[in-house]
């Protein structure tokens, strides 16, 4: 998708601030609830939908496979679904997901046992560079075709299978790799069973309980998941409530800003998206859930956050799955608070939209913190204490709004000037981040590209 660039700069540290705020819709929600949508038989509704670049790109790519969606109103749409296997295009059509795996992944899994696909799958230059391997070889137990031969990044070809059959899979850490396989079973004959010992996001299981003949969840130590190919999908009726990756940037923000408290309204408390939160609670910050209360299947609260003196953090790598997006902020955390800090079986984020270990070393460097890294580990050597004179953040030709986001965040708490590029990357899962901050109080210029 095209859009103009431009870049952000910040020299001003935030003054206190006490405010409550409405945080942006969830964007995983948010983009599930139109793919589903698209493939139930009837009208399903969404509302409070996150109005972002990546939840545009799968309206457009959804469109562009026959899907009726039509925007009632303000972060409003009605999906005119046909049923399982409608999709259609002219061969060799392309599916431009700009930066959204997500979206990505998800229609992939759709397509790939859809009848009589032939597409072409494309990315912005952030996503092609994002490995394609691990939904590449779940999608081929199907029966799609995937080519070039042994490539595994877009831009690619995809040939869906004319006779999908169920599989048993194996679930990993990726939400999005195990969303897509229930969605291309869900198209298949037969049977698919996938077995979850990682228990990752499930708002695809939420979204799509109610139809009790295609999807069974069985809890337990392990999740199993059965899929009923070829039973048929009920409308959806959601609303999309707050996300909490993006809530996580002004609880940060909050907890290291002297004599501040905010309130992030109906903000989402499932357990696969909450450990920021969990890890900064059990370090002494101040966060208290509020109001709590169900909706569209998914717990909603009030997350209440105040000034705090926390600890370095010790984060294992059981925390990984449930707060992936939010390493980023909490390298940030951690680099100013006394103590070393220490994050394991952090792996897996060399391949989100940059490698987020290697680019917040970088901003890290430039504010005068140390680190050490491995593979799967990072130390952080925190500076509460940090010379502001002559420093400055510098982000040029990173397409990552998490990182985008943190650099801002240590520019505001620390009054060390930043100058961030491509800042409209934020865009893709925070349209309102500027306009938040600037509520909070933040300061801020704006250059257009």
């Amino acid at each position: 998708m095209l859009q103009r660039t431009y870049s952000v700069k910040f020299s001003k540290k935030i003054n206190r601030f006490n405010k409550k705020i409405i945080v942006d819709s969830d964007k995983s929600i948010s983009i599930r609830s139109f793919i589903i949508g698209s493939i139930s038989e009837g009208i399903s509704r969404a509302k409070d939908v996150l109005e972002s670049d990546d939840v545009f790109s799968t309206i457009k790519c959804l469109r562009k496979l026959g899907s009726k969606i039509v925007k009632v109103k303000k972060g409003s749409y009605e999906i005119y679904g046909k049923g399982l296997g409608s999709f259609h295009c002219k061969k060799n059509t392309t599916l431009d997901f700009s930066n959204s795996g997500t979206a990505a992944r998800l229609i992939m899994g759709c397509c790939s046992t859809n009848p009589n696909i032939q597409v072409k799958l494309k990315g912005d230059k952030s996503l092609n560079k994002r490995s394609m391997f691990k939904i590449i070889k779940a999608l081929e137990q199907f029966g799609a075709e995937f080519s070039p031969a042994n490539k595994f990044y877009f831009p690619l070809n995809l040939i869906s299978s004319d006779m999908p059959i169920g599989i048993n899979f194996d679930a990993g850490i990726s939400s999005q790799i195990k969303s897509a396989v229930i969605l291309a079973g869900i198209n298949s004959f037969g049977k698919t069973v996938v077995v979850e010992k990682i228990k990752s996001r499930d708002h695809t299981e939420k979204m799509l309980i109610h139809n009790n003949r295609a999807i069974k969840v069985k809890k337990g130590k392990k999740n199993l998941i059965e899929i009923n190919g070829k039973e048929s999908l009920k409308p959806i009726n959601i609303t999309v409530p707050g996300d909490p990756s993006s809530a996580s940037f002004y609880a940060a923000l909050c907890i290291l800003n002297k004599n501040s408290k905010i309130v992030l309204k109906q903000v989402h408390i499932n357990d696969s998206r909450i450990g920021f939160f969990k890890i900064i609670k059990n370090h002494n910050g101040k966060i208290v859930f509020k109001n709590k209360k169900s909706r569209s299947n998914e717990k909603i609260a009030d997350i209440h956050v105040s000034s705090s003196k926390i600890t370095s953090l010790n984060v294992s790598s059981k925390f990984f799955v449930s707060c992936q997006d939010e390493y980023p902020i909490m390298f940030a955390v951690a680099a100013l608070l006394p103590g070393i800090s220490v994050f394991r079986g952090i792996n897996d984020l060399v391949n989100k939209e940059s490698n987020r270990i290697k680019e917040m070393q970088k901003i890290l460097k430039q504010i005068g913190v140390k680190t050490s890294a491995t593979k799967d580990k990072i130390k952080i050597f925190g500076n509460p204490k940090l010379n502001i004179q002559n420093k400055q953040i510098n982000v040029a030709g990173v397409l990552d709004h998490r990182i985008l986001m943190s650099a801002a965040i240590l520019s505001l708490v620390t009054g060390i000037k930043a100058n961030l590029k491509n800042f409209e990357q934020v865009r893709s899962s925070c349209p309102n981040f500027l306009s938040t901050i600037n509520t909070l109080g933040g300061r801020f210029e704006i250059k257009k590209s």
